[in-house]
């Protein structure tokens, strides 16, 4: 996937630099000049599923000068404390409060002290250790019961550690995208047959912060949707490994693994998920395993993403096919905040 291409340029300032030069962006974000001025906040905004308005942005700006010398990831932190901003299991959400006081520096409204590392996409990543050639089944073509019940691990939690390094691994070198590292609340699954040998991977995270088609299916103003979107999850990464041709195995990994993503959702993160979503690049795949695994397609995304700049500027990317899957059968009542009687799970045809 394309990167935006804007980045900001290190650059030493002499003194007799003209304005223009001293006000230009400076490598990773160093504290704006004295003479720089803030941006007023006129109105309160939804910045990562919370309102900002005058108020929000004063308390992070005292803080900051209450505490000059505390770095980015300490602000985080104790901001975090400060709003009592925890997830649903009680723990702080530090990571969201620094996306927070990212998102608040592009507006204009505050200036964060310079980072004391650079960020992890100029560092670049680790190079994973190439699969040894035993983590590989062979190739495998058998109808889908020769294979069955099938094994579902979660690697992301201290009950499946063990298999993390192989997930992955796995993802990394075999997915069309690739695979480095998650944030944010997300679950982890490797699938295997009953010999124990990988089948697939399967990776949910957080969903797309606006999709007009999936908003527009799920009646959805954008009140609501700042307020219910950690009730969606996104499968962001769905491999099956390579030489594995079995009939209809992917739509029954989608199946068992949706079947079970709430409940492991519940009991890591403390709160439910409602809905599934993916985007399929519609160029390189037909998303028939998703629609053999009745998931609902409701449109396409327009070629943007989550990494659209408040200035206007945004990554073209490509056009991809919007899914969708209901783990609740009146999940728009859920995430429209209704309060509805408790139903059954959906019925799952491969359990």
């Amino acid at each position: 996937m394309r990167q935006c291409a804007a980045q900001a340029v290190a650059s030493s300032t002499p003194r007799d630099a003209s304005p223009a030069l001293k006000n230009s962006c400076v490598l990773f974000g160093t504290r704006p000049p004295p003479f720089a001025t803030l941006l007023g906040v006129s109105q309160a905004e939804i910045i990562q599923g919370r309102s900002i308005g005058p108020t929000q942005v004063e308390q992070v700006r005292q803080l900051m000068a209450a505490h000059p010398d505390w770095g980015r990831s300490r602000l985080s932190q104790e901001l975090a404390r400060l709003w009592d901003w925890r997830n649903g299991v009680g723990q702080v959400k530090d990571m969201a409060a620094r996306t927070l006081l990212r998102k608040l520096e592009l507006r204009g409204w505050i200036a964060l002290p310079p980072r004391q590392y650079p960020p992890v996409q100029r560092r670049g990543h680790p190079r994973l250790p190439e699969l040894p050639l035993a983590a590989l089944p062979p190739p495998i073509q058998a109808p889908l019961g020769a294979l069955l019940p099938l094994r579902i691990t979660e690697v992301s939690t201290p009950a499946g550690a063990c298999q993390r390094p192989l997930f992955k691994r796995l993802l990394h070198h075999y997915h069309y995208l690739s695979h480095q590292r998650t944030v944010g609340e997300n679950l982890q699954y490797l699938v295997a047959d009953r010999q124990d040998r990988p089948l697939a991977c399967l990776l949910f995270g957080a969903a797309a912060w606006q999709c007009a088609d999936r908003d527009r299916y799920i009646g959805w103003p954008a009140a609501h949707r700042a307020q219910s979107l950690h009730l969606l999850a996104n499968n962001t990464r769905f491999l099956i490994l390579p030489g594995i041709e079995v009939l209809q195995l992917a739509s029954a990994v989608l199946s068992r693994v949706s079947r079970q993503l709430s409940r492991d959702w519940q009991r890591k993160y403390g709160h439910p998920i409602y809905l599934l979503e993916t985007f399929v690049e519609r160029d390189r795949f037909s998303g028939a395993c998703y629609r053999a695994a009745n998931w609902s397609h409701v449109g396409q995304t327009k070629g943007r993403t989550r990494q659209d700049r408040p200035e206007g500027t945004w990554c073209q990317v490509p056009v991809k096919d919007v899914y969708l899957y209901a783990l609740h059968p009146r999940f728009r009542q859920r995430l429209q905040g209704q309060s509805v009687p408790p139903a059954n799970p959906i019925h799952d045809p491969y359990r």
